[in-house]
């Protein structure tokens, strides 16, 4: 311990003078960590519970900015105030994002008929799926200023476009709330998206009056539509459907088989458009362009034909980026592209921290929404990698090629290959846990296989069929275009069929995810030996799920699930109607598999879970508190043995006073899906809506109507946060 003490004292006497040379070397890479806390102050403020006043991002940011311009050059107090000015950005740039979003919009729970204009068309494996804006609802003079999407009846007939107006009799609902407090939030995505609800048709559509699509993003959306149409067509199968989803960013159509077998095989990064896309369209667009200008010798001599192809890669990137939607992942990779074009153009690196860093300034200043999202985090989190890990191994890539020969070149492509593979799924497979509850085991050898094939077969195709179909000869490209497209699906269904291709993992807490990202950027942004400290942070990271105890019950917003997670696996009691996709979230947020099917009698899991025709008994945990799942009239002594009562129905009134904290079907409906923790102390009861507080994007609590409930029934306290025994 004296020697521990003796080495803290000569580490800390010996700071101050280590410092200047440490800044010596990191000082061009403090400006990179300004994305990073602009991040921050985004996260900051959607994890808030309630909405801040609207003037809290200026409040900071304008005094930070005036301070740090008086502050002297070089000290540390105008380092602090730069960063306090970013992570001020953040907030402020959030805080402008969800005041110019339009409000939510009161959905009726009737069935009502909707007279709308079509602004888009998703297709679905069966059927089809309507985009509609300015919808009126029945006879409503003012039309709602959300969009909302409604699924047509399979074999619906009629025949719409964007543009056209249709009326159709529809059932509507409110974006779900998560299906666990802590979950995906639905609500939010749905809130920045513009879209007020969704549901489906009750009868055929009709087609009100035909027109043509006005605005630029109207017009693209028709483009988008039509262009889809075509590969469908001309490729028959899931291939034409893979092949829409790449030239449009639709992927609704791709059959749920196929799109679980690209997830579990590490290919999703296909089905996403993303940077590998606009990487190889922008690729093939430079060489055709350099070639092209080479085969004259007057352009080869006297052009610049590297920034001519830097220019022609560019139209063709923003092209690609506007025909597939324009979403996170794309536009990321076209800001990156631009910066690329303007670094070819000054005779400058052209891929480096600083450009992916300004890209995401960009997309945090117009969708700061995004950065809690899976598609920012993956995608950032894999350029980063690739670009700081290349920087490491660039000398060694360099001797691997050798002389440069053949058999050199051929190594060192395969070992980039691999490299970049294992790079960017490896940096991005943590954010996949978090938010999908598994990792993929062979993603290195399934894309090794599946990028090639998109690089040098399936994509320039597409794109010589996209050249071809004003002309009416796309299929003549779009043929061998399939066969690429069938090679790459059986690579998918191959690697995904193989022994453990995913393995489950436990939910990580959100400060894990926290660590994952502040390791990473440490690791990544720092070029001296102290970013090896990142990899400390990772592992902690990483090791969070061991460190935090899931939920030991759940209960859905509707009632219909209730599930309990034991050393044994997760055994619920499922009602008639239970959601599918709260089911498989609820396997994901606990790293399980399958879940098991309650008890009717008897025991379960090692004597965790008693059941009779009344109830169940749940202690998941040896000395801590139990849980009662309610069946019907339960006995005094199974009352006094729980600390809480969970209820697919009205519960209130059939266990004596005093009653052990209570969540049963009104609890959920007023206050969202329900976690319990049970410990020795008593139960800890979370609902969806206490965690989330009051937010623009939250659905408000149902109305209390003006008739007593009905005798027996509890309806739960406004906030269901407590600790009973």
């Amino acid at each position: 311990m004296q020697a521990l003490l003796t080495l803290a004292r000569a580490g800390v006497r010996a700071w101050p003078a280590s410092l200047p040379a440490w800044l010596a070397v990191e000082r061009g890479r403090v400006v990179l960590w300004l994305p990073v806390l602009m991040g921050a102050g985004v996260l900051t403020y959607f994890a808030l519970r309630q909405e801040p006043p609207l003037w809290v991002g200026l409040a900071l940011l304008l005094p930070a900015g005036v301070g740090a311009g008086l502050a002297r050059q070089g000290s540390l107090l105008r380092g602090a105030l730069v960063g306090l000015v970013a992570f001020a950005l953040g907030l402020a740039a959030a805080q402008f994002a969800t005041w110019r979003a339009p409000p939510l919009v009161a959905l009726p729970t009737h069935a009502v008929t909707l007279t709308a204009v079509v602004r888009g068309i998703d297709p679905l494996p069966e059927g089809r799926r309507l985009v509609l804006e300015a919808a009126h609802l029945d006879d409503a003079v003012q039309p709602l200023e959300r969009m909302v999407r409604v699924r047509l009846r399979n074999g619906d007939p009629v025949v719409v476009a964007t543009g056209d107006t249709v009326r159709l009799r529809a059932l509507l609902r409110a974006p779900a709330s998560p299906a666990y407090p802590g979950g995906w939030d639905q609500q939010r995505d749905a809130f920045f998206a513009g879209l007020g609800g969704s549901g489906f048709a009750l009868g055929p559509a009709t087609l009100v009056a035909s027109g043509d699509p006005t605005g630029l993003a109207r017009r693209l959306q028709w483009l988008r539509e039509r262009i889809g149409a075509r590969f469908i067509a001309g490729i028959p199968g899931a291939p034409g459907t893979i092949a829409a989803t790449l030239f449009t960013g639709m992927s609704g159509g791709i059959p749920t088989a196929d799109h679980d077998a690209f997830r579990n095989s590490g290919l999703a990064h296909l089905l996403a458009v993303a940077g590998l896309h606009i990487g190889i369209v922008m690729g093939w667009a430079m060489f055709l362009t350099r070639a092209g200008l080479a085969l004259c010798e007057y352009t080869a001599l006297r052009w610049p034909t590297k920034q001519l192809g830097a220019f022609a890669a560019l139209a063709a990137g923003g092209g690609y980026m506007l025909l597939t939607g324009m979403h996170v992942p794309i536009t990321r990779s076209f800001a990156m592209a631009a910066l690329f074009t303007l670094a070819v153009l000054l005779g400058r690196r052209a891929i480096s921290l600083r450009g992916l860093g300004l890209a995401g300034v960009v997309l945090m200043l117009t969708e700061p929404q995004e950065v809690p999202g899976v598609s920012f985090q993956m995608s950032f989190g894999a350029v980063l990698a690739l670009i700081s890990g290349y920087e490491v191994l660039r000398p060694h890539l360099r001797a691997l090629q050798g002389e440069g020969g053949w058999r050199g070149k051929l190594t060192l492509h395969l070992a980039m290959l691999g490299l970049t593979s294992f790079l960017a799924g490896t940096a991005s497979m943590p954010f996949g846990a978090y938010h999908f509850g598994r990792v993929q085991v062979y993603f290195i050898l399934s894309n090794m296989l599946a990028v090639p094939l998109t690089a040098f077969w399936v994509m320039p195709l597409g794109l010589v069929a996209l050249a071809l179909m004003p002309f009416g000869l796309d299929r003549l490209a779009m043929l061998p275009m399939g066969w690429g497209i069938e090679a790459i699906v059986w690579v998918a269904r191959t690697t995904s069929s193989l022994p453990a291709a995913t393995v489950p993992v436990a939910h990580a807490p959100a400060w894990g995810l926290a660590l994952v990202g502040f390791g990473m950027a440490w690791l990544g942004l720092w070029r001296s030996r102290m970013r090896l400290a990142g990899i400390a942070v990772l592992a902690v990271g990483l090791a969070s799920p061991l460190l935090d105890r899931p939920a030991d019950v759940l209960v859905s917003a509707d009632g219909r699930l209730i599930a309990v997670h034991t050393a044994e696996g997760v055994f619920s009691e499922q009602g008639s109607g239970a959601s599918r996709f709260v089911r498989d979230d609820w396997t994901d947020y606990w790293g399980v598999g399958e879940m098991q099917p309650m008890p009717k009698t008897g025991t379960a899991a090692d004597g965790a879970i008693v059941c009779d025709a009344t109830g169940c008994l749940l202690r998941p945990h040896q000395g801590a508190a139990a849980a009662l799942l309610v069946r019907g009239a339960v006995s005094v002594a199974a009352c006094r043995a729980a600390a809480v009562e969970v209820a697919a129905e009205p519960a209130r009134g059939l266990c004596p006073k005093p009653w052990p904290a209570l969540v049963d079907r009104f609890t959920v409906w007023r206050y969202g899906a329900v976690a319990v923790w049970l410990r020795p102390e008593g139960a800890v009861v979370v609902s969806d809506r206490w965690l989330r507080g009051t937010r623009p994007w939250v659905v408000g609590l149902p109305e209390r109507k003006a008739a007593a409930p009905p005798s027996g029934v509890k309806v739960a306290p406004k906030e269901p946060v407590a600790a009973s025994e």
